[in-house]
């Protein structure tokens, strides 16, 4: 008697797929029982060749200072700054258009600051300030970089920034 082929290869396919079921559910059992052991041994502790940990007390200048770093090396946090600013010598296009001052007429070389409540504000080379509400906070920290200087007053930080 003859069996045709295309029934071979499928009675073929079933034998390896329920093989591969069958090995995985043993690799799973085997899985199960390798972690209740481990659970088992940590149950036992403590261990016979380890000795037994005992806590320290911190030392006397860990509990007075928690932070890691000296105060004069630590960073200051952005609600410590009135604000942050950076240059911006393109033109700067918002939703699509180029973004000029109201009073001037200016459409590049600005000041972009980045205030403590968020709110985007533009300096032009003539000096007017506008607020520019379609930009925000999340915008200015993708096109900023890191801040490399604090000012103690805006004269100084313009100054640096060659305004």
């Amino acid at each position: 008697m003859h069996i045709p082929r295309e029934h071979q290869t499928t009675e073929r396919k079933k034998i390896l797929f329920f093989r591969r079921a069958r090995e995985d559910r043993e690799f799973r059992e085997a899985q199960r029982a390798g972690y209740a052991l481990l659970l088992q041994l940590q149950a036992t502790r403590p261990w016979p060749d380890t000795p037994e940990q005992t806590a320290q007390a911190p030392a006397a200048e860990e509990a007075v200072a928690s932070d890691f770093l000296p105060p004069d090396l630590r960073v200051r946090s952005r609600q410590e700054v009135a604000g942050l600013m950076m240059r911006w010598q393109q033109p700067l296009v918002v939703d699509g258009e180029v973004r000029t001052c109201p009073e001037c007429g200016a459409y590049r070389d600005w000041i972009v600051f980045c205030m403590r409540d968020d709110s985007v504000w533009l300096r032009c080379r003539a000096g007017h300030e506008t607020k520019e509400p379609r930009l925000d906070a999340a915008w200015y920290n993708r096109h900023s970089g890191p801040v490399d200087r604090f000012h103690p007053t805006l004269e100084e930080g313009l100054r640096h920034l060659g305004h």
